[in-house]
Protein backbone atom coordinates (compact mmCIF):
# COMPACT_ATOMS: atom_id res chain seq x y z
CA UNK A 1 0.00 0.00 0.00
CA UNK A 2 0.98 3.51 -1.04
CA UNK A 3 2.17 5.72 2.35
CA UNK A 4 1.63 9.07 1.62
CA UNK A 5 4.15 11.05 2.83
CA UNK A 6 3.35 14.53 5.10
CA UNK A 7 5.05 17.35 6.22
CA UNK A 8 3.21 19.05 9.27
CA UNK A 9 3.11 23.07 9.59
CA UNK A 10 2.63 23.72 13.47
CA UNK A 11 2.68 21.32 16.64
CA UNK A 12 0.44 23.53 19.04
CA UNK A 13 -2.73 21.44 20.09
CA UNK A 14 -3.75 20.54 16.83
CA UNK A 15 -0.80 19.80 14.57
CA UNK A 16 1.22 17.85 17.59
CA UNK A 17 -2.08 16.29 19.40
CA UNK A 18 -4.27 15.70 16.90
CA UNK A 19 -2.76 15.39 13.30
CA UNK A 20 0.59 13.92 14.17
CA UNK A 21 -0.95 11.75 16.60
CA UNK A 22 -3.44 10.51 14.53
CA UNK A 23 -0.92 10.09 11.55
CA UNK A 24 1.88 8.06 13.75
CA UNK A 25 -0.34 6.13 16.36
CA UNK A 26 -3.74 4.73 14.62
CA UNK A 27 -3.14 1.64 12.99
CA UNK A 28 -4.95 1.93 9.70
CA UNK A 29 -3.37 5.54 8.98
CA UNK A 30 0.11 4.76 9.90
CA UNK A 31 -0.73 2.29 6.67
CA UNK A 32 -1.50 5.03 4.62
CA UNK A 33 0.76 7.83 5.61
CA UNK A 34 4.02 8.63 7.01
CA UNK A 35 5.02 12.03 8.78
CA UNK A 36 8.12 12.82 7.11
CA UNK A 37 8.57 16.55 8.15
CA UNK A 38 7.00 19.12 10.86
CA UNK A 39 7.66 22.61 11.06
CA UNK A 40 7.17 25.18 14.48
CA UNK A 41 9.69 27.55 15.92
CA UNK A 42 9.45 25.40 19.22
CA UNK A 43 11.99 22.73 19.19
CA UNK A 44 10.23 20.75 22.33
CA UNK A 45 7.06 20.52 20.25
CA UNK A 46 8.78 18.66 16.94
CA UNK A 47 10.57 16.32 18.90
CA UNK A 48 9.37 13.04 18.30
CA UNK A 49 7.16 11.70 21.18
CA UNK A 50 4.62 9.10 19.51
CA UNK A 51 5.98 6.07 20.03
CA UNK A 52 5.19 5.29 15.78
CA UNK A 53 7.22 8.15 14.75
CA UNK A 54 9.52 8.17 11.78
CA UNK A 55 12.85 8.20 13.28
CA UNK A 56 14.08 9.91 9.68
CA UNK A 57 11.57 12.70 10.41
CA UNK A 58 12.38 15.98 9.41
CA UNK A 59 11.93 18.88 11.76
CA UNK A 60 11.96 22.94 10.28
CA UNK A 61 12.05 26.07 12.92
CA UNK A 62 10.60 27.91 9.96
CA UNK A 63 7.51 26.40 7.84
CA UNK A 64 8.98 27.90 4.49
CA UNK A 65 12.06 25.89 4.74
CA UNK A 66 9.66 22.95 5.18
CA UNK A 67 8.07 23.96 1.77
CA UNK A 68 11.45 23.89 -0.12
CA UNK A 69 11.07 20.23 0.92
CA UNK A 70 9.93 18.18 -2.42
CA UNK A 71 10.11 14.83 -0.51
CA UNK A 72 6.95 15.73 1.18
CA UNK A 73 3.17 14.78 -1.29
CA UNK A 74 1.45 16.27 1.86
CA UNK A 75 1.06 19.40 3.97
CA UNK A 76 -0.98 19.75 6.74
CA UNK A 77 -1.95 23.11 7.14
CA UNK A 78 -2.18 23.55 11.28
CA UNK A 79 -0.98 27.25 12.12
CA UNK A 80 -3.16 29.16 13.85
CA UNK A 81 -6.32 30.19 12.86
CA UNK A 82 -5.92 33.94 11.19
CA UNK A 83 -2.77 32.17 8.73
CA UNK A 84 -5.07 29.48 7.50
CA UNK A 85 -6.04 30.81 4.10
CA UNK A 86 -2.52 32.66 3.68
CA UNK A 87 -0.32 29.52 4.14
CA UNK A 88 -2.35 27.33 2.22
CA UNK A 89 -2.06 29.45 -0.69
CA UNK A 90 1.49 29.25 -0.56
CA UNK A 91 1.98 25.66 0.17
CA UNK A 92 0.13 25.25 -3.25
CA UNK A 93 1.93 27.77 -5.10
CA UNK A 94 5.14 25.85 -4.11
CA UNK A 95 3.60 22.41 -5.37
CA UNK A 96 1.99 20.45 -3.03
CA UNK A 97 -1.46 19.41 -1.84
CA UNK A 98 -2.58 20.94 1.22
CA UNK A 99 -5.33 19.65 3.86
CA UNK A 100 -6.17 22.70 6.15
CA UNK A 101 -7.32 22.88 10.41
CA UNK A 102 -10.57 24.61 11.03
CA UNK A 103 -11.85 27.22 10.53
CA UNK A 104 -11.06 27.48 7.02
CA UNK A 105 -11.35 31.16 7.07
CA UNK A 106 -13.36 33.99 8.10
CA UNK A 107 -14.93 35.16 5.10
CA UNK A 108 -16.04 33.71 1.68
CA UNK A 109 -13.80 36.11 0.15
CA UNK A 110 -11.27 34.81 1.08
CA UNK A 111 -12.11 30.97 0.28
CA UNK A 112 -12.73 32.23 -3.03
CA UNK A 113 -9.21 33.52 -3.47
CA UNK A 114 -7.88 30.38 -2.17
CA UNK A 115 -10.28 28.16 -4.54
CA UNK A 116 -8.52 30.32 -7.44
CA UNK A 117 -5.71 29.19 -6.94
CA UNK A 118 -6.74 25.44 -5.92
CA UNK A 119 -7.81 25.75 -9.52
CA UNK A 120 -4.91 27.59 -10.90
CA UNK A 121 -2.32 24.65 -9.44
CA UNK A 122 -4.40 21.40 -9.84
CA UNK A 123 -3.69 20.50 -6.29
CA UNK A 124 -5.57 18.45 -4.09
CA UNK A 125 -7.14 20.65 -1.16
CA UNK A 126 -9.45 19.87 1.73
CA UNK A 127 -10.48 21.09 5.30
CA UNK A 128 -10.16 19.28 8.89
CA UNK A 129 -13.51 18.64 9.74
CA UNK A 130 -13.78 15.14 11.16
CA UNK A 131 -16.50 15.52 13.32
CA UNK A 132 -18.64 15.14 10.37
CA UNK A 133 -17.80 11.25 10.43
CA UNK A 134 -19.24 10.85 14.10
CA UNK A 135 -20.96 8.04 14.42
CA UNK A 136 -23.54 9.50 17.06
CA UNK A 137 -24.14 12.06 14.50
CA UNK A 138 -24.04 9.66 11.10
CA UNK A 139 -26.55 6.82 12.65
CA UNK A 140 -28.67 9.61 14.34
CA UNK A 141 -28.91 11.12 9.89
CA UNK A 142 -29.54 8.01 8.95
CA UNK A 143 -32.38 7.83 11.47
CA UNK A 144 -33.88 10.97 10.08
CA UNK A 145 -33.56 9.90 6.48
CA UNK A 146 -35.62 6.38 7.32
CA UNK A 147 -38.41 8.47 7.38
CA UNK A 148 -39.65 6.70 11.01
CA UNK A 149 -39.96 10.45 12.68
CA UNK A 150 -41.94 12.17 9.90
CA UNK A 151 -41.99 15.51 8.81
CA UNK A 152 -38.72 16.75 11.05
CA UNK A 153 -39.90 20.18 12.15
CA UNK A 154 -36.64 21.32 13.93
CA UNK A 155 -32.55 20.25 14.57
CA UNK A 156 -31.88 21.47 18.10
CA UNK A 157 -28.04 21.22 18.40
CA UNK A 158 -25.83 22.40 21.40
CA UNK A 159 -22.28 22.02 22.07
CA UNK A 160 -21.88 24.03 25.78
CA UNK A 161 -20.14 23.80 28.40
CA UNK A 162 -18.76 26.48 30.98
CA UNK A 163 -15.61 27.60 31.65
CA UNK A 164 -13.06 31.16 30.62
CA UNK A 165 -10.62 31.18 28.38
CA UNK A 166 -7.31 33.80 27.86
CA UNK A 167 -5.51 32.62 25.04
CA UNK A 168 -5.10 33.34 21.65
CA UNK A 169 -8.51 31.70 20.91
CA UNK A 170 -10.40 34.77 22.36
CA UNK A 171 -8.72 37.22 20.13
CA UNK A 172 -10.90 38.72 17.08
CA UNK A 173 -7.18 39.21 14.96
CA UNK A 174 -6.31 35.91 15.26
CA UNK A 175 -9.41 34.18 14.13
CA UNK A 176 -10.61 33.23 17.31
CA UNK A 177 -13.89 32.81 19.06
CA UNK A 178 -16.19 30.21 19.50
CA UNK A 179 -17.67 30.68 16.10
CA UNK A 180 -14.35 29.92 14.60
CA UNK A 181 -12.93 27.40 16.82
CA UNK A 182 -15.94 25.44 17.85
CA UNK A 183 -18.77 26.21 15.74
CA UNK A 184 -17.37 24.83 12.45
CA UNK A 185 -17.51 21.30 13.69
CA UNK A 186 -21.91 21.48 14.52
CA UNK A 187 -21.82 24.11 11.63
CA UNK A 188 -20.37 21.33 9.13
CA UNK A 189 -22.82 18.81 10.65
CA UNK A 190 -25.72 20.94 10.36
CA UNK A 191 -24.92 21.66 6.89
CA UNK A 192 -24.71 18.11 5.91
CA UNK A 193 -27.70 17.31 7.32
CA UNK A 194 -29.58 20.71 6.37
CA UNK A 195 -28.60 18.81 2.56
CA UNK A 196 -30.74 15.97 3.60
CA UNK A 197 -33.50 18.10 2.22
CA UNK A 198 -32.13 19.35 -0.83
CA UNK A 199 -28.74 21.73 -1.17
CA UNK A 200 -29.17 25.37 -0.80
CA UNK A 201 -28.16 28.49 1.15
CA UNK A 202 -30.87 29.12 3.97
CA UNK A 203 -33.63 31.95 3.27
CA UNK A 204 -32.67 33.00 6.98
CA UNK A 205 -29.89 33.18 9.61
CA UNK A 206 -30.79 34.62 13.14
CA UNK A 207 -27.85 35.08 15.22
CA UNK A 208 -26.68 36.76 18.42
CA UNK A 209 -22.79 36.41 19.80
CA UNK A 210 -21.37 38.16 22.86
CA UNK A 211 -18.32 38.30 24.74
CA UNK A 212 -19.49 37.18 28.31
CA UNK A 213 -16.33 35.21 29.82
CA UNK A 214 -13.45 35.52 27.56
CA UNK A 215 -11.13 37.89 28.37
CA UNK A 216 -9.96 38.45 25.00
CA UNK A 217 -12.77 40.27 22.65
CA UNK A 218 -13.67 37.01 20.54
CA UNK A 219 -17.25 36.09 21.53
CA UNK A 220 -18.07 33.03 23.61
CA UNK A 221 -21.58 33.10 23.68
CA UNK A 222 -23.11 32.01 19.89
CA UNK A 223 -26.53 31.28 18.77
CA UNK A 224 -27.42 30.65 14.81
CA UNK A 225 -30.89 29.48 14.30
CA UNK A 226 -30.74 28.99 10.01
CA UNK A 227 -34.47 28.93 8.26
CA UNK A 228 -35.05 27.40 4.61
CA UNK A 229 -38.59 26.39 2.21
CA UNK A 230 -38.36 22.71 2.40
CA UNK A 231 -36.19 22.36 5.35
CA UNK A 232 -36.46 22.11 9.31
CA UNK A 233 -35.11 24.71 11.94
CA UNK A 234 -31.68 24.33 12.75
CA UNK A 235 -31.19 25.86 15.95
CA UNK A 236 -27.30 25.75 17.28
CA UNK A 237 -25.90 26.60 20.49
CA UNK A 238 -22.31 26.98 21.47
CA UNK A 239 -21.45 28.72 24.35
CA UNK A 240 -19.41 28.84 27.50
CA UNK A 241 -22.06 29.69 30.48
CA UNK A 242 -24.01 26.86 30.63
CA UNK A 243 -23.20 24.17 33.50
CA UNK A 244 -26.53 22.16 32.66
CA UNK A 245 -25.30 21.67 28.91
CA UNK A 246 -28.54 18.37 28.78
CA UNK A 247 -28.10 16.59 25.13
CA UNK A 248 -26.23 17.57 22.47
CA UNK A 249 -28.75 17.01 19.67
CA UNK A 250 -32.75 17.12 19.33
CA UNK A 251 -35.01 16.05 16.50
CA UNK A 252 -38.23 17.27 16.31
CA UNK A 253 -40.74 15.38 14.56
CA UNK A 254 -43.93 14.40 13.05
CA UNK A 255 -44.43 11.09 14.19
CA UNK A 256 -41.81 11.39 16.98
CA UNK A 257 -38.40 12.65 18.57
CA UNK A 258 -34.90 11.58 19.04
CA UNK A 259 -32.10 12.81 21.52
CA UNK A 260 -28.62 12.38 21.61
CA UNK A 261 -25.74 12.86 23.41
CA UNK A 262 -22.06 10.95 24.57
CA UNK A 263 -22.78 7.32 22.91
CA UNK A 264 -26.40 7.05 23.15
CA UNK A 265 -28.93 7.60 20.64
CA UNK A 266 -32.87 7.01 21.93
CA UNK A 267 -35.74 8.28 20.17
CA UNK A 268 -39.79 7.56 20.17
CA UNK A 269 -42.06 7.53 17.58
CA UNK A 270 -45.90 6.43 16.56
CA UNK A 271 -46.63 4.53 13.44
CA UNK A 272 -49.53 7.22 11.76
CA UNK A 273 -51.22 3.62 9.84
CA UNK A 274 -51.78 2.18 13.25
CA UNK A 275 -53.57 5.61 15.30
CA UNK A 276 -57.08 5.99 15.19
CA UNK A 277 -58.63 7.84 12.49
CA UNK A 278 -59.36 11.39 13.73
CA UNK A 279 -61.41 13.74 11.80
CA UNK A 280 -61.11 17.87 12.34
CA UNK A 281 -63.92 19.40 14.52
CA UNK A 282 -64.92 23.12 14.16
CA UNK A 283 -67.22 22.54 17.77
CA UNK A 284 -65.72 22.17 20.81
CA UNK A 285 -64.75 18.68 21.73
CA UNK A 286 -67.43 17.33 24.46
CA UNK A 287 -67.39 14.73 26.51
CA UNK A 288 -69.67 12.37 28.36
CA UNK A 289 -73.03 14.31 29.25
CA UNK A 290 -71.52 17.03 27.27
CA UNK A 291 -69.08 18.37 29.62
CA UNK A 292 -65.92 19.74 27.99
CA UNK A 293 -63.39 17.46 26.53
CA UNK A 294 -59.66 18.50 26.40
CA UNK A 295 -58.00 17.02 22.96
CA UNK A 296 -56.19 14.19 23.95
CA UNK A 297 -55.56 10.71 22.94
CA UNK A 298 -53.18 7.91 23.69
CA UNK A 299 -50.45 6.61 20.93
CA UNK A 300 -48.55 3.61 21.25
CA UNK A 301 -45.35 4.56 20.71
CA UNK A 302 -41.85 2.56 19.95
CA UNK A 303 -38.79 3.28 21.83
CA UNK A 304 -35.17 3.06 20.58
CA UNK A 305 -32.25 3.07 22.14
CA UNK A 306 -28.67 2.73 21.03
CA UNK A 307 -25.67 2.45 22.66
CA UNK A 308 -22.54 3.19 20.63
CA UNK A 309 -19.70 1.49 21.28
CA UNK A 310 -16.63 3.73 22.86
CA UNK A 311 -14.11 3.00 20.75
CA UNK A 312 -16.22 3.24 17.67
CA UNK A 313 -17.08 6.99 18.90
CA UNK A 314 -13.91 7.96 20.07
CA UNK A 315 -11.78 11.15 18.53
CA UNK A 316 -9.58 8.74 17.28
CA UNK A 317 -12.31 6.42 15.38
CA UNK A 318 -13.76 9.91 13.54
CA UNK A 319 -10.19 11.56 12.73
CA UNK A 320 -8.68 7.68 11.38
CA UNK A 321 -12.49 7.58 8.97
CA UNK A 322 -11.95 11.63 7.94
CA UNK A 323 -8.20 10.59 7.08
CA UNK A 324 -8.83 7.32 5.18
CA UNK A 325 -11.75 9.59 3.04
CA UNK A 326 -8.68 12.01 2.28
CA UNK A 327 -6.47 8.87 0.97
CA UNK A 328 -8.71 7.48 -0.63
CA UNK A 329 -9.19 10.89 -2.45
CA UNK A 330 -5.94 11.63 -3.15
CA UNK A 331 -4.55 7.98 -4.51
CA UNK A 332 -8.57 6.83 -6.23
CA UNK A 333 -10.46 10.05 -6.83
CA UNK A 334 -13.08 9.35 -3.93
CA UNK A 335 -15.49 11.92 -3.41
CA UNK A 336 -14.56 14.04 -0.52
CA UNK A 337 -17.20 13.19 2.26
CA UNK A 338 -16.72 16.76 3.17
CA UNK A 339 -17.39 18.90 -0.13
CA UNK A 340 -15.80 22.18 -0.70
CA UNK A 341 -18.85 23.73 -1.62
CA UNK A 342 -20.13 23.19 1.81
CA UNK A 343 -17.13 24.54 3.58
CA UNK A 344 -18.08 27.91 1.54
CA UNK A 345 -21.46 27.62 2.94
CA UNK A 346 -20.06 27.12 6.07
CA UNK A 347 -17.89 29.91 6.19
CA UNK A 348 -20.80 32.44 4.63
CA UNK A 349 -23.34 31.98 7.32
CA UNK A 350 -20.04 32.31 9.92
CA UNK A 351 -19.62 35.75 7.97
CA UNK A 352 -23.06 36.67 8.13
CA UNK A 353 -23.49 36.16 11.72
CA UNK A 354 -20.27 38.19 12.46
CA UNK A 355 -22.00 40.88 10.07
CA UNK A 356 -25.03 40.72 12.04
CA UNK A 357 -23.23 41.18 15.25
CA UNK A 358 -20.24 43.76 14.95
CA UNK A 359 -18.22 43.48 18.04
CA UNK A 360 -15.58 45.70 19.38
CA UNK A 361 -12.25 44.62 18.97
CA UNK A 362 -9.29 46.28 21.64
CA UNK A 363 -6.62 43.28 21.66
CA UNK A 364 -3.79 44.67 18.76
CA UNK A 365 -1.98 41.64 17.17
CA UNK A 366 1.13 42.77 16.21
CA UNK A 367 2.22 42.63 12.34
CA UNK A 368 3.33 39.41 11.02
CA UNK A 369 2.14 37.33 13.75
CA UNK A 370 2.59 33.40 13.24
Amino acid sequence: MKRIKVGIIGQGRSGRDIHRHLLECCAPLKERFDVVAVADPIAERRANTNEGANPECKHYADYKEMLQDKNIELIVNACRSHKHVDISIEAMEAGFNVLCEKPLAKCVADVDRLFEVQKKTGKFFAVFQQARFRPLFTKMCDIIKSGVLGEIAMVKVAYNGFGRRWDWQTIQGLNGGELLNTAPHPLDQMISLWDIFGESDPDEIFSKLAVINNLGDAEDFVKVVLKGEGHPIIDLEVTKECLFPGKMYQVFGANGSLVADGNTIEYKYYIPADAPEKQLSVAPLEGEGRLPLYCWEKLNFYSEKIELPEAVNSFDDWGTRYYTNIYNAITNGEPLVVKLSQVRRQIAIIEECHRQNPMKTFVEVPEGTL
